[in-house]
């Protein structure tokens, strides 16, 4: 099984681009904190590579900035090339099936102007637990909801949104 979910930040604003056969997608890095603290006392990040296709690259690219929070899921791809030195170079990266905002703009907004400086990677606090009566993607209380009493549940394929 090759399964992955980050949690993190991008890192930069996502651009773009096509394929030869104008197939949407872009690549973007995440910044995603370590569960511990180094010797000095210190969060340390990794910063993992991520590509996304069709639609969602759309969204992503429209959606998104430099420091959005997302949770991502997908699969780990390798691959190489050789380099213009004549050297083999080795390439990771993770495919997203799902790219979920967790924040709202005004969300960003508020947490960058409320610092009062530029926060690095290592500053980004990946999002608490939520408690059951909350909604983790917009993080809305089951009293706001105003789809709390509808009773039924709703599927959408997946298909559909592209």
């Amino acid at each position: 099984m090759n399964r992955v979910v980050l949690i993190g930040r991008l890192t930069a604003k996502p651009e773009l681009r096509y394929t030869g056969s104008n197939l949407p997608y872009t690549r973007f890095s995440v910044a995603v904190n370590r569960n511990f603290t180094n010797a000095q006392g210190q969060r340390e990040a990794d910063f993992i590579n991520i590509v996304v296709w069709r639609k969602q690259a759309e969204n992503v690219c429209n959606f998104l900035n430099k420091g959005s929070l997302v949770a991502i899921e997908g699969r780990i791809q390798t691959g190489s090339y050789d380099a213009q030195d004549g050297s083999k170079r080795y390439t990771t990266e993770v495919v997203a099936d799902s790219v979920q905002f967790l924040e709202s703009k005004g969300q960003r907004e508020a947490s960058t102007s409320n610092s009062g400086n530029t926060m690095s990677p290592y500053d980004y606090q990946t999002p608490s637990t939520p408690s059951p009566q909350t909604n983790f993607t917009n993080n809305v209380s089951v009293e706001d909801d105003p789809f709390a009493d509808f009773g039924d549940t709703v599927s959408i394929d997946d298909n559909f949104l592209d």
